[in-house]
């Protein structure tokens, strides 16, 4: 995520941690007014973000908070968020508790690891409980497993600290965390797209004065930068268009130049093609929410034409009719 260890404003390493969290505990890392997630942005210098209020990851009844940063600040914002979610609950943190992390099907051998070599490492060193789903569970659409951990707090930070310091080692993971997440029968939301930051050479001496949040795109202004993301081969269609016609409409409504790898030309680890997205932090920020857009009509248009020609396959269907 030109991927992993990418460098934003600050020339610091990047990388993106995503975890599934109640409405209650959203509620607690929101705070009132957004004092409380405003406040650890600011302490720990990661940016936080969730899905909006009834907005679930697919099959789950939970929102999605998604950190980004460098890896020592994304592991400082989940110790503060894990601690107040346990103490707005009234919880003893010597007890046990489960995290549900997601992570994408592509680089889950890296926790896995050879004959399992790796998780076993990562129990024997945390104390906790660390499971995968069974990716013959994943719901169309749906590319990431979820990993189940359990344990007191210490052992889940461990845990934690372990499995994303081993994913970021790996080339393809900042890549497909930065992909639109978009699932069918959601919308897009707020942090659907969250992309690294590249800046031009003369964006590399802004700095930042003390803690907080990375600087977001929009507030680049009309400086140039760049922006790569991984989108799924088989939507690539939707944003091409006809000989070339929506890609055309897209850099014209967005203001930025896209441009999309040759067919082949993959995230590495993955079948995403790279799309480039070029311009002020507005143009860009507008691209990804086309980009999106296009993702999900995809989508759509594909669960459009498995139903017709499985139209008994209704329980899947009513299923997926659940989710907002």
């Amino acid at each position: 995520m030109e991927f992993l260890f990418a460098e934003n404003n600050a020339g610091e390493t990047t990388t993106n941690l995503r975890f599934l969290v109640t409405n209650t505990a959203a509620g607690s890392v929101i705070g009132k007014g957004g004092s409380t997630i405003s406040d650890f942005q600011a302490q720990s210098g990661a940016r936080i973000q969730l899905s909006r209020n009834h907005e679930y990851f697919p099959g789950t009844s939970d929102r999605v908070a998604v950190l980004s940063g460098s890896l020592a600040d994304v592991l400082t914002a989940f110790q503060l968020i894990i601690s107040k979610i346990i103490k707005d609950d009234n919880q003893d943190d010597t007890k046990s508790i489960q995290v549900k992390l997601l992570v994408p099907k592509t680089v889950c051998g890296a926790i896995i690891g050879k004959g399992g070599s790796n998780i076993k490492k990562f129990v024997e060193d945390s104390q906790a409980s660390i499971k995968l789903s069974s990716q013959d569970q994943l719901l169309p659409g749906v590319i990431d497993r979820i990993v189940t951990i359990g344990g007191n707090v210490d052992q889940i930070i461990k845990a934690v600290t372990l499995i994303l310091t081993k994913l970021t080692e790996e080339s393809s993971y900042t890549e497909t965390t930065s992909t639109p997440l978009v699932y069918p029968g959601t919308r897009p939301t707020s942090f659907i797209v969250r992309c690294v930051y590249h800046a031009s050479p003369g964006l590399q001496n802004l700095r930042r004065n003390g803690p907080g949040p990375p600087m977001p795109v929009a507030y680049v202004g009309a400086l140039t930068s760049s922006v790569t993301i991984g989108i799924p081969d088989e939507h690539i269609g939707f944003i091409l268009g006809r000989a070339g016609k929506t890609l055309q409409e897209l850099q014209q409504s967005s203001g930025a130049k896209i441009k999309v790898s040759d067919r082949g030309d993959f995230v590495t680890g993955t079948e995403y093609r790279k799309v480039t997205m070029i311009g002020s932090g507005e143009a860009i920020q507008a691209a990804q929410f086309l980009l999106t857009q296009k993702v999900q009509q995809s989508l759509a248009s594909d669960y459009e034409r498995d139903n017709t020609k499985q139209p008994n396959n209704n329980s899947l269907q009513n299923h997926q009719n659940q989710q907002p």
